[in-house]
């Protein structure tokens, strides 16, 4: 079996299990079309933020949002391959730690990938016309986004034993990921301690490089929000394969 032969077996593997639960599929569209239209329409029917309709301004936030959950919640499934033994089973083929990480990796991410995209598809419906090439910079940066927090939830997957461990460990982690990032407020004028905060989680560069493509509206200059992405991505993506190396 070469390298890329079981890439893409792990990869077929990930993406059946995707589309046969639909249930899954649904939920993960539903959720974010629901804070769109019923929290940003009820809020954005009295407030407008720089001239900017609310439902408008949290569109980009609501699909940082949407591959967020979904890309650190993905690690969960290695918990449940170990419990089933089918992880032993891919630790033991002739693959190494690192090619099996890269397999995960991209089914997480085209799950998450697919996700996006149908939300980028329904901007129209928010009031957002994208142009080409805003919507090709705007997957490019959720691509960013998805590959960096995919391999944090295999990195976390990785170290825990159980579903509920995991689930404890990453609520705390994703929902201060995504209050602080600003999908919901700008960034500006906020008290000193808040700031700080932003400027220190990654999913905020995301979120506001995602407004300078979709609404022209940001706090940093674009290179420097896909410079964070990048660098976020790399770290994360390494961390990841040391992480597949030492498990057991």
């Amino acid at each position: 079996m070469s390298r890329a032969e079981g890439i893409y077996g792990l990869w077929l593997r990930e993406f059946k299990v995707f589309t046969r639960e639909r249930s899954r599929v649904l939920t993960s569209i539903f959720t974010p079309i629901l804070w769109i239209f019923v929290f940003g329409g009820g809020l954005g029917s009295v407030v407008d933020i720089g001239g900017v309709n609310y439902q408008v301004f949290i569109y980009p936030g609501i699909l940082a949002m949407s591959v967020l959950f979904t890309s650190v919640f993905y690690g969960v499934y290695i918990v449940w391959d170990r419990r089933i033994d089918i992880l032993k089973e891919v630790l033991v083929a002739p693959l190494s730690r690192t090619s099996i990480f890269v397999g995960k990796v991209l089914g997480g991410c085209t799950d998450s990938m697919i996700q996006a995209s149908v939300m980028l598809l329904i901007s129209f419906a928010v009031g957002v016309t994208l142009s080409t090439t805003a919507f090709i910079l705007a997957l490019l940066l959720l691509f960013l986004l998805t590959l960096s927090l995919v391999s944090t939830g295999l990195v976390i997957g990785s170290l825990m034993e159980s579903p509920e461990g995991f689930n404890m460990v990453v609520s705390f982690l994703v929902f201060p990921l995504f209050f602080f990032s600003g999908a919901l407020y700008p960034l500006d004028n906020l008290p000193t301690w808040l700031s700080a905060i932003t400027y220190i989680d990654p999913v905020t560069y995301g979120v506001d490089g995602l407004r300078t493509v979709i609404i022209g509206v940001s706090r940093f200059p674009f290179y420097i929000d896909l410079a964070v992405l990048v660098v976020f991505a790399v770290i994360m993506f390494t961390v990841g394969t040391k992480a597949f190396e030492h498990m057991k």
